[in-house]
């Protein structure tokens, strides 16, 4: 089996999202080890993609993250 990207990853923390965060943490961490394998220090998000698309959401987002050791930006939409 191989090992996830990082899009797979970050559709997958997507669908978290979506499913009110189940097993989010194990999705971060899945991206931050996809992330390390391709050689990024940060993950890109879709602001539209998210469930709360408002500043707040997305800064409490990027805390959540950050604590975990994945940085967080969003595209511009």
């Amino acid at each position: 089996m191989s090992e996830p990207t990082v899009a797979d990853a970050t559709n997958r923390i997507y669908e978290s999202l979506q499913a009110d965060n189940a097993d989010i943490d194990v999705h971060i961490a899945t991206l931050k080890a996809a992330l390390t394998r391709a050689g990024l220090n940060e993950a890109l998000f879709d602001p539209a993609k998210l469930v709360q698309n408002n500043r707040s959401g997305r800064k409490r987002m990027q805390a959540y993250f950050r604590q975990r050791g994945v940085l967080v930006k969003f595209s511009a939409s």
